[in-house]
């Protein structure tokens, strides 16, 4: 499909608060390498080449960026990259960033952040972004069942100025209740895709929806795994969907997600600046409910609030 005149744009917009942003955004942690802060080993991408990619997705009109500043490697640092390349910054840019597990300077993983400690990772964002206030910090849970004393801390830290929206990461319909109590929750981030429907039986998705909270995947590319397994069960109808929109599987994918509801986002990441030019044309794909209902073939279980998601 024609990739070159579409702009993000074209999938539509969504609030973050009183943030308006292009529901399809792009996501900075493959920029450091292949993993989670570069972890897995995967050399990490010239940095020219990734200044160009962050520049070349405000150009074709992504608005909605996510980092962390713990997406980094020896070499390559999200947040500086995204710095570097897009300082100063477009007044309609919407950089989310995410807290709570932390890393040490080697890359070690240091676990969750007591909350006393959430002000400081807060100000390493603000310090490698270089920016005077965050405008959406999502605190992501691991491990943490009960987020009271977590999420009040950031909403502190929200009155105070330094952070003007608050979101939430890998979390169920209870513990965005939990939050909602605190303070104001702009959006959800979990993982969602195709083979990971884990938010439709958790509850968050439903609640999402019916509280007008952006709810963002993230791996909605291949679920929780990089690559979809060949004998996946969605992959013939997948490939079927695709060839009759001239489209890739991964667009497909990607299409799927924006086609969950008007309040669903999309974060894909990528390395190469020709999937981001395909990632973002995508936002122009308008699928059936006959496409649907062919990447559709197991109805999704009925919600059950409460439950807890996946690890």
């Amino acid at each position: 499909m024609e990739s070159a005149t579409v702009t993000a744009a074209t999938a539509g917009s969504w609030k973050l608060g009183d943030l308006e942003v292009n529901r399809l955004g792009y996501g900075t942690m493959r920029l450091t390498g292949n993993g989670m802060g570069g972890n897995s080993g995967g050399a990490p991408i010239d940095r020219g080449v990734a200044v160009g990619i962050l520049r070349g997705a405000v150009e074709r009109g992504v608005n909605h960026i996510d980092t962390a500043s713990f997406y980094f490697s020896p070499l390559r640092s999200a947040n500086e990259l995204i710095n570097r390349a897009l300082a100063p910054y477009p007044d309609d840019l919407v950089i989310v960033t995410k807290v709570g597990p932390g890393r040490d300077p080697s890359g070690e993983w240091l676990g969750m952040a007591g909350p006393g400690q959430l002000r400081g990772q807060v100000e390493e964002n603000l310090r490698q972004l270089g920016r005077d206030h965050l405008d959406v910090v999502n605190l992501r849970l691991n491990g943490v069942v009960s987020l009271a004393e977590h999420f009040g801390a950031l909403a502190e830290l929200r009155e105070a100025g330094l952070v003007r929206h608050l979101g939430l990461s890998c979390v169920n319909a209870v513990q965005l209740a939990e939050a909602q109590a605190i303070a104001p929750v702009v959006c959800v981030q979990n993982p969602y895709g195709l083979e990971q429907r884990t938010a439709d039986t958790n509850g968050v998705m439903e609640s999402c929806r019916r509280q007008g909270i952006a709810f963002v995947p993230f791996f909605s590319l291949s679920g929780l795994r990089r690559e979809a397994p060949a004998d996946d069960d969605h992959t013939e109808e997948l490939r079927a969907v695709a060839r009759a929109h001239g489209a890739t599987p991964a667009q497909i994918r990607l299409a799927w997600t924006l086609h969950r509801g008007p309040n669903v986002l999309a974060i894909p990441g990528t390395s190469d600046p020709g999937h981001l030019a395909e990632n973002i044309a995508a936002g122009a794909l308008r699928l059936s409910r006959e496409d649907m209902d062919r990447l559709e073939p197991v109805p999704a279980p009925a919600p059950v609030p409460g439950s807890v998601p996946a690890p």
